[in-house]
């Protein structure tokens, strides 16, 4: 909104021109979300403390969590409020991936929101429904994948995917992709949520994986970058890197209350859009398959739940003590605090990685 207001004034005032720079505009966006975290995070804890929004803990998890129980949750509206008035403010609302991207904020933080509300409102412990969940995720990936079939992010690859770190390798799915892409999407939804159980745990590598991928972002949107670098280029692109930093600030904003011990958990209202805004920028910018390496910890999770399922209900028998992964090293006598830091350490090393693709090519 900014951007439309002051950048035409450059034929009065030259200065107004920083505008047109998405650097500026990102750390504006930045600085904007976490400010915003900062300033109404606690009436928003506050509010959720006096409706009774509450965690209810589970009694078959780890003992340690039994404490927690009394937290508000529904924290993720606090995010997504920084997020969207941050995006609003900073990033230009004429591109298209922009407008996408803060509709999938919305629609995905709704059934997030439905979801909690019908949990601890309404005292019903399996929320919304699975089946009626993941049709809401779906049609907004059905959704998204039909626009990109009619108007691609790049035509000459529209239906390819990239193999990271192999110098212009590429695999057409032809019109499987489109069912690449639903799952992408609907998967990083879902991973977060399943990610959520520790204190810091789940914003804290979300918070890693918007830095990779804003990086990602801006290098395909920039025509000399991507050529050097061998990315597929993506025209408007480099916006989406001033949401990557509103969701970088909102995320650190929400990780000062919500680090250990935590004051708010962000619950499904937070997890469901901020895992599927990263698998909608990884296909709008064509990144897909590096999003296993970005998003490692999250498919680590999965993995261990898969496993755990699988394993229980074919041979009775469990792999890990209890899934998703980080509850098995809490009961092996980790603290909870470790095990937040050594998860946001591997992050932290798969984020390394990551990038380097960009130049091992």
């Amino acid at each position: 909104m900014l951007y439309h207001v002051f950048y035409p004034l450059k034929i009065f005032l030259s200065a107004f021109n920083i505008f047109s720079y998405i650097t500026f505009r990102a750390l504006c966006a930045m600085a904007t979300a976490l400010f915003l975290s900062f300033v109404i995070g606690p009436s928003i804890i506050s509010y959720l403390k006096k409706l009774q929004y509450v965690q209810i803990i589970r009694s078959d998890g780890p003992q340690t969590h039994l404490a927690k129980s009394g937290t508000p949750t529904m924290g993720g509206i606090l995010i997504l409020i920084s997020v969207i008035v941050s995006t609003l403010l900073w990033a230009r609302l004429d591109n298209r991936f922009i407008l996408w991207i803060i509709f999938g904020v919305l629609w995905l933080g709704m059934l997030g929101f439905i979801d909690d509300y019908l949990k601890i409102a309404r005292k019903n412990p399996k929320g919304l429904n699975k089946t009626w969940k993941l049709i809401g995720q779906s049609l907004f990936a059905l959704g998204v994948c039909l626009y990109l079939f009619y108007f691609p992010s790049n035509q000459e690859f529209s239906t390819k995917i990239n193999i990271p770190y192999l110098k212009e390798v590429y695999i057409n799915l032809g019109w499987f992709y489109m069912i690449f892409a639903m799952l992408v999407i609907v998967a990083s939804s879902n991973a977060v949520n399943l990610t959520d159980g520790l204190d810091g745990l789940a914003i804290g590598s979300l918070v890693l994986a918007a830095f990779t991928y804003s990086i990602f972002a801006y290098v395909c949107g920039h025509a000399k970058f991507s050529n050097y670098l061998k990315v597929i280029p993506v025209a408007g692109a480099g916006e989406l890197t001033v949401f990557l930093a509103a969701v970088i600030g909102a995320g650190l904003g929400f990780l000062w209350f919500n680090g250990f011990p935590a004051e708010v958990f962000m619950g499904d209202t937070g997890a469901l859009f901020l895992g599927g805004a990263i698998g909608l920028v990884s296909v709008f910018i064509k990144q897909e398959l590096i999003l296993i390496v970005v998003g490692g910890v999250f498919v680590i999770e999965v993995v261990s739940v898969v496993l755990q399922v699988y394993s229980y209900r074919r041979y009775k028998k469990r792999i890990f003590r209890m899934a998703p992964l980080h509850h098995h090293f809490e009961l092996k006598g980790w603290a909870e605090p470790k095990v937040t830091l050594r998860f946001w350490i591997i992050g932290i090393i798969l984020t390394l990685l990551a990038i380097t693709s960009l130049k091992i090519r």
